[in-house]
């Protein structure tokens, strides 16, 4: 049967868009050429964890969303959302391949007067530089035109249940003036409020800002922290008065690294649209750089840690507490607590993890011992490391049970434990 919606790509983007859109009525169907979302979904489980609860799926499955492998069912839709996902690589470029390749299967089946709509996190251009010329060549099809396009990044913030799909703003940027207002007539179904750029690149542009203000900023108060425990000043306490300035400061918090889905992009490192050969935007380069270099940093106060009171990285004991990218969340996307695992590892540490949304974790296709008592595994480990700060940890009684504490978000009381 036709639908009003295809959602293209089961993933972290595309399941809370079904969500939405099945809850405003609208008659949905998922499409994933991987077996394995089809096969979640059909069981009434979600394909990616932390993003959708299991009673969610049953409601969504009841509300009439239905999920399908063939590419087929494409061409009976009116609008059609590409969330595809969109990763770095090796060369720190953003990975096209799964976009392209719904961009092909969409074309193929493309008809008429459907809107298509990507949410993808892209650099600037890529709509009408990669998909636009992917989406005509396969249908004899003319953008804005015979077919309305347009961007519309997706501003999601996993686990949080106080800026919901409708109360988070849609940016949408069309090809057209008519394109936009396509566009905006179908969000305007889903959220509250429908922001209007000038066009696909501004669109695609406000992804890019907003990801690399979060990286930029979490840069510096990562060098922040660490010049403050050099100098022997408690950070956690400056940013707490620093916040209580009115205007012109907005607080971000240290970490053991940056993790998510939102990945800093260089537009000048892309192969099309930038005069500027090499990265463009320096301070995003250098904030990327001192992120990643995070997980050493947390590595150096660990052996400092032990060596200060006799003992080794080989051999110790280190038990990691929460191994998620954020808070409340079972989403591991690009967390730091795996690299820090490894260097640990490498080093000849022996590694236990607790996290009370992550039951199964692995290191090298390894299993990590999970710590049934938290208490007791705290009090057993020479260095117990807190990485991720999940409301159902009492940081307070973990400070008193662990032998030794290194708090890297700055979550413990003030003096019950070492802070990053």
């Amino acid at each position: 049967m036709p639908a009003d919606l295809a959602v293209i790509g089961l993933g972290h983007l595309g399941l809370p868009l079904a969500q939405a859109a099945v809850a405003a009525g609208i008659d949905t169907i998922g499409y994933d050429p991987d077996p394995r979302p089809y096969a979640e979904l059909r069981a009434g489980r979600s394909p990616v964890e932390g993003t959708l609860t299991a009673s969610e799926v049953r409601r969504m499955l009841s509300g009439g969303f239905r999920t399908t492998t063939s590419a087929a069912e494409l061409g009976r839709v009116r609008t059609a959302v590409i969330c595809a996902p969109t990763p770095l690589g090796p060369d720190r470029t953003v990975d096209l391949t799964a976009l392209r390749d719904a961009a092909r299967a969409l074309a193929a089946r493309l008809r008429p007067h459907t809107t298509v709509l990507l949410e993808s996190a892209v650099p600037p251009g890529t709509t009408e530089n990669v998909l636009r010329p992917l989406l005509e060549e396969g249908s004899g099809l003319v953008a804005g035109r015979d077919f309305h396009l347009a961007c519309s990044p997706s501003r999601l913030d996993p686990g949080n249940r106080g800026h919901t799909y409708a109360s988070t703003p849609k940016v949408i940027g069309g090809l057209t003036p008519a394109c936009t207002e396509s566009a905006a007539a179908f969000y305007g179904r889903l959220a509250d409020k429908v922001v209007r750029a000038r066009g696909p690149r501004e669109a695609e542009m406000t992804k890019v800002l907003e990801t690399n203000f979060r990286h930029v900023n979490i840069a510096l108060v990562n060098e922040m922290a660490v010049a403050c425990h050099d100098l022997g000043v408690d950070l956690w306490d400056v940013i707490r008065c620093a916040e209580t300035k009115p205007f012109g400061f907005q607080p971000f918090r240290p970490g053991p690294g940056v993790g998510g889905h939102g990945v800093p992009v260089d537009p000048g490192r892309l192969p099309y649209g930038t005069r500027t050969p090499g990265p463009a935007l320096r301070m995003v380069s250098v904030a990327q750089e001192i992120n990643e270099r995070m997980p050493s940093y947390v590595i150096q106060r660990c052996a400092t840690l032990l060596n200060e009171h006799g003992k080794s990285v080989r051999g110790a004991r280190v038990l990691l507490l929460g191994v998620t990218y954020k808070p409340d969340t079972a989403d591991q996307e690009a967390a730091p607590a795996r690299e820090i695992a490894t260097r640990l590892m490498d080093m000849g540490a022996q590694i236990g993890f607790h996290d009370p949304h992550v039951l199964d974790w692995r290191v090298r296709e390894r299993p990590v011992p999970r710590a049934d008592s938290l208490y007791e595994a705290a009090a057993a480990a020479d260095l117990t490391v807190l990485l991720q700060q999940h409301r159902t940890y009492d940081l307070q009684g973990l400070a008193v049970k662990a032998q030794l504490l290194l708090d890297t978000r700055g979550a413990t009381p003030a003096g019950a434990a070492h802070r990053l």
